[in-house]
């Protein structure tokens, strides 16, 4: 299980979806890290030599922002947001769905479980007596 970025990456997968798993990293960057450092993207994570995990590691180390570095840096964004008290900076803090989603219905991801609400007297039970 090779160790890149502090994270270890699966050793039974294609290199190209195994650099996946550190945060920061998507297709195109895996792709584009591979074509610098000059390997296969079929090859599986646990037959990489030493050398080329060294080379992905220092392109990874010179021309990125993964991992801790990259989640500090989304967290101060929506700190900004917050502190300016823009509208997705007020979404952010009431947790709502930030890019313009619907939130009548199908906005549970972000609104949590629903919360049940006492239903209304009926009419008959207000008339009588």
């Amino acid at each position: 299980m090779p160790r890149i970025a502090g994270v270890d990456i699966p050793a039974n997968k294609q290199v190209e979806y195994s650099l996946r798993y550190i945060y920061g990293i998507g297709p195109h960057t895996a792709r584009q890290i591979l074509k610098e450092a000059g390997i296969d993207f079929k090859v599986k994570s646990k037959d990489l030599t030493e050398d080329e995990v060294s080379r992905i590691a220092g392109i990874i180390d010179r021309s990125y922002t993964v991992e801790g570095q990259a989640r500090r840096h989304v967290s101060a964004c929506i700190a900004r947001l917050r502190d300016i008290a823009c509208y997705r900076g007020m979404r952010h803090r009431v947790g709502l769905p930030v890019r313009g989603q619907r939130t009548r219905c199908n906005a549970r991801t972000r609104k949590g479980p629903k919360k049940t609400v006492a239903g209304k007297k009926g009419i008959k039970e207000l008339h009588r007596g």
